[in-house]
C-alpha cells in the first residue's frame, strides 16, 4: 500500500491550472504532491514520466478532447485512478467517462472543498488497488518476480541478489546483452526497495540526440534556449524519492558525465538556464550492453563516474545460458499475447517446441517474444506450429547437421558423443536434450558424470570471472 509517510503524485490536466493551484492549497501536512499541465500533450508526457497515483482531467483542453486523452491515460497505465471534470448537464458526457475507466466525474461548478474530498476518495481507492496487486504478487512468488520471469539456476540466482541489493540505497550497474530484460530487473529493484511508493523514471543515452539529453534530465527554465516557451520538469527532479534509470550509460556525452557526476555528490543541480538550485533525492540504476572497461580505456566513460556508479555490479545472462527458462518464457508471452489480441491460441505444438529450445537467440528475451507475438497473430488455430514461427528461426534450425554414427568407434564413445551433441544442440537445456534421447533427465545426469560431460555454458562463466 501507498504508506502516508511518502506522498501520493497527483496530475491535473487543466488548461488554466486554476485546480492544480486548487489542490495545492489543499495538501495538507504534504499527503500529496501536484503537478499541473496545460495541455493533453504535456499531460500525457508527465503521466508516462512521474507516474501519478491520481489524475484530474478537464474534459475540454485545447488539443485534445478530455475523454479521448483518459482512453489513451488508460491504455499506457491503467492503474492511476482519474477524475473527469465537465460542464453541468453532461450526462452523456458522464457515461462515456464511466465505460473508459474514469473514477467519477465531477460536474461543474466544482468547489475547493469538494474536489480536494474526491480526490481523497481516489487515493485511497489507489492505496487498496496498490495493496492488492502487492499481495497478488506475493502470492504468485518467484515466477512472476517483478515481471522477470525465470526458474534457471542463473536467474534464481540473479534474483536472489537483486533482493538483498534492493533494499539499500547503493548505485547499481546492470550490464547484459540487448533484448536480455536489464530495464525489468532494474524495475524489480525499484520495485522491492524502500522507494517503491516513489516514481520509476527510465531514459535510454542512446535514443534520444546528444544535444536534448541535458534538457531532458534537468529540464529547462523559459527563454533558456529558442524553443523553450515554457518551463520544464528535468527527470532527475521527476524521479524525487524513487528511482532513475540511466539505460546506456555509455552513450552520454563526457560533459554531461561531469554535471551528473557532481549531482550524485551534491545532490542538486541547475536546470538549463536556471538560476535556482534544485535539490534532488533518487537512487541511480545505470544500464549497458556495451564493455565500460573498454569505454574507460577509450575516454568514452569518465573514470571517476564509472567508480560511482558501479557500487554493485549485477550481469544479466544471455538467453542461450539458461535455456531451461524458454518454456516458461514461451508460455508467459503466449498468455500475454492471446490476451492482447483476442486470440485462442492457448499451446504450442512439441514440434515449434523444439525450434524455439534449440535457437540460439542472439536477440535473447525480446527476440523471443517478437516470435511469439508472430506466431500468435499469424497462427490459425489454437496451437502454435513450426508454420507460424518467423521463416529465419525454422532456417537457422533446419541448418544444424544431422548426427552420424562415425567409424571404428566404441559403443561408449558413440553413446558419449550423441549425448554431447544433442546438448549442444538444445544449448544444454537438458530436460529438452533428455527428452530426445528418450531419458529420464535423472539417468542423463548419471551419463553425463560418468562421460564426463561437462556444462559448457557453466565453463564459459567461470572463465569471465
Amino acid at each position: 500500500m501507498f504508506s502516508h509517510q511518502h506522498q501520493h503524485r497527483v496530475l491535473t490536466i487543466d488548461a488554466t491550472l486554476v485546480m492544480t493551484e486548487w489542490l495545492r492549497d489543499a495538501a495538507v501536512a504534504g499527503r500529496y504532491e501536484v503537478r499541473g499541465a496545460r495541455t493533453g500533450a504535456e499531460g500525457e508526457e508527465t503521466f508516462r514520466q512521474w507516474r501519478p497515483h491520481v489524475v484530474v482531467i478537464e474534459l475540454t483542453l485545447p488539443d485534445v478532447d478530455g475523454i479521448d486523452l483518459l482512453r489513451r491515460l488508460k491504455q499506457i497505465n491503467p492503474e492511476p485512478e482519474v477524475i473527469v471534470v465537465g460542464g453541468h448537464g453532461a450526462v452523456v458526457r458522464a457515461v462515456e467517462a464511466g465505460r473508459v475507466g474514469a473514477f467519477f466525474f465531477l460536474e461543474r461548478p466544482v468547489s475547493r472543498e469538494g474536489l480536494a474530498d474526491l480526490l481523497g476518495k481516489a487515493i485511497k481507492r489507489a492505496d487498496e488497488r496498490a495493496e492488492y496487486q502487492r499481495l497478488r504478487q506475493q502470492v504468485r512468488g518467484r515466477d512472476g518476480f517483478a515481471n522477470v520471469v525465470g526458474q534457471s539456476g542463473v536467474m534464481t540466482a540473479l534474483l536472489e541478489l537483486v533482493e538483498t541489493v534492493a533494499t539499500s540505497d547503493a548505485n547499481i550497474l546492470i550490464q547484459g546483452e540487448s533484448g536480455t530484460g536489464k530495464e525489468l530487473v532494474a524495475g524489480a529493484i525499484h520495485q522491492h526497495s524502500k522507494r517503491a511508493a516513489g516514481p520509476f523514471i527510465s531514459i535510454n543515452c542512446a535514443s534520444i540526440p546528444k544535444d536534448l539529453i541535458e534538457s531532458e534530465l534537468f529540464g529547462y527554465k523559459k527563454g533558456a534556449f529558442t524553443g523553450a516557451t515554457t518551463d520544464k520538469v528535468g527527470l532527475v527532479e521527476m524521479a524525487e524519492r524513487g528511482s532513475l534509470l540511466l539505460d546506456e550509460i555509455g552513450e552520454m556525452p563526457a560533459y554531461l558525465q561531469t554535471k551528473l557526476l557532481r549531482v550524485l555528490q551534491e545532490r542538486q543541480y541547475r536546470p538549463v538556464g536556471g538560476d535556482r538550485l534544485v535539490s534532488v533525492d533518487f537512487r541511480l540504476i545505470c544500464a549497458t550492453n556495451v564493455d565500460l572497461e573498454g569505454a574507460l580505456r577509450s575516454g568514452q566513460l569518465r573514470e571517476d563516474l564509472y567508480f560511482r556508479i558501479n557500487t554493485i555490479t549485477l550481469r544479466v545472462p544471455p538467453l542461450r545460458e539458461r535455456t531451461e527458462d524458454v518454456p516458461l518464457l514461451c508460455n508467459h508471452f503466449l498468455s500475454i499475447f492471446s490476451r492482447r489480441y483476442q486470440k485462442s491460441v492457448r499451446s504450442i505444438s512439441p514440434a515449434a517446441y523444439h525450434l524455439l529450445i534449440r535457437h540460439r537467440w542472439p536477440g535473447n528475451v525480446r527476440q523471443l517474444a517478437n516470435a511469439i507475438e508472430r506466431a500468435v497473430l499469424v497462427g490459425k488455430g489454437s496451437e502454435i506450429t513450426p508454420a507460424d514461427l518467423p521463416e529465419s528461426l525454422r532456417e537457422s534450425t533446419a541448418s544444424v547437421q544431422e548426427f552420424t554414427v562415425p567409424p571404428h568407434r566404441t559403443l561408449a564413445e558413440i553413446e558419449r558423443m550423441a549425448i554431447l551433441q544433442t546438448l549442444e544442440r538444445t544449448n544444454w537445456n537438458k530436460q529438452e536434450a533428455a527428452h530426445i534421447l528418450g531419458l529420464y533427465r535423472p539417468t542423463l545426469y548419471s551419463k553425463m558424470k560418468k562421460y564426463e560431460i561437462s556444462d559448457a555454458r557453466a565453463l564459459r562463466r567461470v572463465a569471465r570471472r
